[in-house]
């Protein structure tokens, strides 16, 4: 189990009724990342597009820890990572090692993302 910089153990599960990877320390909720799941040109693509952490546990490296096991499981259920969250895609840029398992953020992708957020 991985621990911020603090110590303290973060659990991050998926949940996949609200579209999200939750971040929780000592069984509080301390984050998320949003995502979208779709379908297209034989790819299946999960969509990045939001991810905060509570003021209460910010700098404690759990936005990092987030993001990261978020990609690893999303990369373990064979989608490919479309980093269009800042963070994400920050992230995608300081880990080469994701290269295999990630799709460009493109004009398409926008539009899609845009007509599911409504």
């Amino acid at each position: 189990m991985p621990t911020d910089k603090t110590g303290a153990e973060a659990t991050v599960t998926q949940n996949p009724s609200a579209d999200r990877y939750e971040i929780a320390v000592d069984g509080t909720v301390a984050g998320f990342t949003a995502y979208r799941d779709r379908t297209t040109n034989g790819s299946d693509e999960r969509i990045f597009f939001h991810t905060e952490v509570s003021d209460d546990f910010g700098g404690r490296g759990l936005g990092t820890i987030l993001v990261a096991e978020a990609l690893d499981d999303t990369r373990a259920q064979g989608r490919i990572i479309v980093g269009v969250c800042p963070l994400v895609a920050a992230f995608l840029r300081k880990h080469p090692e994701y290269s295999d398992a990630t799709h460009p953020v493109t004009p398409d992708v926008l539009t899609w993302l845009d007509s599911q957020l409504d």
